[in-house]
């Protein structure tokens, strides 16, 4: 614990030397690392410091959740201190918050709330006999570094119950992956736990005290890892804890009974009042007369009402009876357990069968199959929704039908809890931020400086409809608006530039970034959602801790020293040719630093470089683009963003601007050419004009191998044939060369309208070995050669000219 403590004040001195050293009037960029403690009791005032990079000027914590009240916000360079008044009813487990600052705002990070006093963990701890006593209710904020086991000790009666949560690798810090166990006085071990299906890879354990005495907590990382980063929460006390909750969900807006499972002094059963409308992350919290359970058990809020399985249901003759679309709800109580449930379909009903089992945190691996009135099975799944299955099932006939649930491993037990929900099909869209970075919140947010534009590409998922779609953001901070075109049908994302006026206040807010389909006859709309990994291992790349959110923050900034432009084209980008993008800075007096510029949305079958820069000092920059034969033709919005250093990464993009892509002007048809070396051939080219142009067109020949040269062509659009005169040399190699085609320029506007058209191969050939002298003839033999007009030359197409090759290397063949 002390090599801990050193090595992470070098390390946080270290972070807040270097960005005291980078710090000037304006931070850009700032970052956000860990919080800590890693969270804070509720209905206590508290601090909590968040550390990062680039937070000297942090204005506020954004809550994504409410019942905080931030009282006092100290910041620093690397860190910001914030005292947080937490309500009384505030919701316990998990929450998410971002730092907003002057300049911008962090990545999001979790903090945890619990019901019970916080302390801190006290070395020397390492030892069965040298434990820190702690009372009963607590939750211990402590680190397992390298080899290091934590022993707590604490008193309890005869028959009281001792439970312990530990929450490790749900705060998503580092591959933590903590066991703990509990110990009478004599280190015999009542209890352990690794990983209980209900906390992920953390866990959970209560035991009824046997008599009256110490009893000792245990705390450790599995394989007894462990570094400075390894951060825990351990709650210890006599609250219930059970894992499991059945029924696993209810009707909005109904009274439902429950059983919470797995507790050790039995079930406990409780009357629940659901809200009328969906709560994301619904969750019941455990409550006794002893107190409330740490966190929740998860919880589903659905339009229809439950079926509770009956036993013995164990077979299709005794199958539960059910009533669509009435949820299924039953628990696999023993190894071996299979529930079966029928009810009644008409032909051509459909429905989405959902089963929720380890998507509510039960130990179960569901298999769901579905059979007919004579037995048979008709559809089955097991993991279509990770862990869970799913499929859409359409009635063939009017009849009866059965399902079955069961575990993949045939196993059971309390915590064996399951829910199929049969859901109408639905029309859905969510919208969201595709990453920019692999495990990174690169570009997750939206800062948008005064005065100035920020582009980013948001995504639409649509299920069961198509169309186009409008954005709707609800709750933009004061002073921005969007600038976005609808969503065509067949696209899944679009650019959509923020804009802040030039006095729009220095503030933030989570933004319901909603979309909805474009026809008024159609009442679709969704909402936002994004992800973010916390905790993946190596090599594997499996997933252990990460968080959704259903919002994004949009922050104005203070303003930039710079702003950017694209130069709008004033000719198309054709299929199967390219373009230089003038890209523009207008940059305040005094800034030079140089602007990587890229282009992040681009349309299908368009093509540019990952990003250029504009040079320090300089203002202009050329993007180059490509389009393939297959690019879609239509008017296209893009958008350039820029990222400089002001003391840090800073962004602005341009505004939104066409992008027109059309059809060629004209296409070519080239011809194989053949020649040997250090001779001269036609290449020609056949050229068919869809768009008649003005002036003459200049056609380059490229991809030509070595020493092969032609001269620049002139193309009008009256012309039908266009021929090269191909010159080699004797060094040019042999062989054949392919890849050749042409470029066309046309100047339209005053622009370059650049082709690539064509494409042909040239076979290049060694000279025929000399043939031999002839014997001279006789002299009476000799016949006076009667003289002929010379005939006109004819160019020899691609097949006389094959045929004559071929005669030629017969004859010389002959000669030998």
């Amino acid at each position: 614990m002390r090599r801990w403590m050193r090595s992470t004040l070098l390390a946080t001195l270290t972070i807040c030397l270097l960005a005291e050293g980078m710090l000037t009037a304006q931070a850009a960029s700032p970052s956000l690392g860990v919080i800590l403690p890693r969270g804070l009791q509720r209905g206590k005032e508290s601090v909590l410091t968040f550390h990062g990079g680039q937070l000297a000027d942090a204005k506020e914590i954004m809550f994504f959740s409410p019942g905080f009240t931030v009282t006092k916000l100290e910041p620093s360079a690397g860190s910001v201190k914030a005292t947080i008044k937490v309500a009384p009813d505030c919701r316990l487990g998990e929450h998410v918050c971002h730092v907003r600052t002057a300049s911008g705002v962090t990545e999001y990070r979790t903090f945890y709330v619990g019901p019970f006093p916080e302390i801190k963990e006290k070395e020397p701890n390492t030892e069965f006999t040298t434990p820190q006593p702690i009372p009963m209710n607590v939750t211990v904020n402590g680190v397992i570094d390298s080899e290091d086991v934590d022993y707590f000790v604490l008193d309890a009666k005869k028959g009281q119950r001792i439970s312990v949560e530990i929450e490790g690798m749900r705060l998503g810090v580092t591959m933590f992956d903590p066991y703990i166990a509990i110990l009478d006085s004599k280190r015999f071990e009542l209890i352990t736990a690794d990983d209980t299906p209900l906390l992920k890879q953390d866990a959970a354990a209560s035991v009824i005290a046997p008599a009256d005495g110490k009893y000792y907590v245990q705390v450790r990382e599995t394989s007894y890892g462990g570094d400075g980063n390894c951060y825990y929460r351990l709650h210890v006390g006599d609250f219930p804890r059970p894992i499991a909750v059945y029924p696993a969900g209810g009707k909005l807006g109904d009274q439902v009974e429950v059983r919470f499972l797995g507790d050790p002094t039995g079930d406990i059963v409780k009357k629940v009042k659901l809200p009328n409308q969906q709560i994301a992350n619904y969750e019941l919290v455990p409550e006794d007369k002893t107190g409330t359970a740490p966190s929740g058990i998860p919880f589903r809020l659905s339009d229809h009402g439950n079926v509770l399985e009956k036993e013995p249901n164990n077979s299709i003759k005794d199958a539960t009876p059910a009533e669509l679309p009435m949820a299924l709800n039953g628990i696999l109580e023993k190894p071996g357990d299979v529930d079966f449930f029928k009810f009644k379909m008409k032909k051509g009903e459909t429905y989405e069968v959902e089963c929720y089992g380890r998507r509510l945190r039960s130990a179960i691996d569901p298999v769901m199959i579905l059979y007919n009135a004579a037995g048979q099975g008709l559809v089955s799944n097991d993991d279509s929704r990770g862990p869970d299955p799913y499929f859409r099932f359409t009635a063939p006939a009017d009849g009866e039908y059965f399902l079955s649930v069961y575990d993949h491993l045939q196993r059971g037990g309390p915590g064996f809890v399951y829910r199929v929900e049969f859901q109408p099909i639905e029309s859905k869209v969510t919208t969201g931020l595709p990453q920019v970075a692999r495990y990174s919140q690169l570009r997750q947010q939206i800062y948008v400086a005064r005065g100035n534009k920020f582009g980013a590409l948001m995504s639409a998922g649509r299920e069961n409809f198509g169309g186009d779609l409008l954005m709707d953001p609800k709750g933009m901070p004061k002073g921005v608006k969007i600038l976005a075109d609808p969503m065509p049908g067949n696209a899944s994302t679009m650019p959509v530039v923020f804009e802040a006026a030039k006095d729009a206040p220095l503030a933030g807010s989570l933004v319901d970034f909603q979309a909805r389909v474009a026809d008024p006859k159609q009442k679709i709309t969704g909402g936002f959602f994004n992800h973010a990994e916390f905790v993946i291992s190596a090599p594997g790349q499996s997933l252990y801790s990460w968080c959704d959110v259903d919002r994004v923050a949009v922050v104005v900034c203070e303003e930039l020293p710079y702003t950017l432009e694209i130069v709008e084209p004033k000719v198309p980008l054709v299929q199967g040719g390219s373009m230089q993008l003038k890209i523009r800075a207008h940059r305040k007096k005094g800034f030079t630093e140089p602007i990587n510029v890229q282009v992040p949305f681009l349309p299908p079958g368009v093509g540019g470089v990952p990003a250029v820069d504009i040079p320090k000092g300089q203002d202009e920059v050329l993007f180059p683009l490509n389009a393939n034969g297959g690019a879609e033709v239509k008017k296209w919005k893009i958008f350039a963003l820029g990222q400089a250093n002001v003391n840090g990464a800073a962004y602005a993009s341009s505004n939104l601007t066409n992008l027109e892509i059309a059809p060629p002007y004209l296409q070519f048809n080239m011809q194989r050419a053949a020649v040997e070396q250090g001779q001269s051939t036609d290449l020609v080219c056949s050229v068919t004009i869809n768009k008649p142009f003005k002036g003459a067109a200049k056609v380059d020949v490229l991809g030509l191998p070595p020493k092969v040269l032609t001269p620049q062509g002139d193309l009008k659009a009256d012309m039908k044939d266009l021929i090269f005169k191909l010159k080699t040399d004797k060094a040019s190699p042999a062989g054949t060369h392919r890849n050749i085609f042409c470029q066309v320029v046309i100047m339209e506007n005053g622009e370059p309208v650049l082709h690539n058209v064509g494409g042909t191969e040239l076979r290049i050939d060694q000279p025929l070995p000399a043939a031999p002298k002839p014997t001279a003839a006789p002299a009476a033999a000799a016949k006076v050669a009667k003289k002929e007009p010379p005939k006109s030359e004819k160019r020899l197409t691609r097949l006389e000219q094959l045929r004559l090759d071929a005669k030629q290397k017969s004859q010389a063949s002959a000669s030998k």
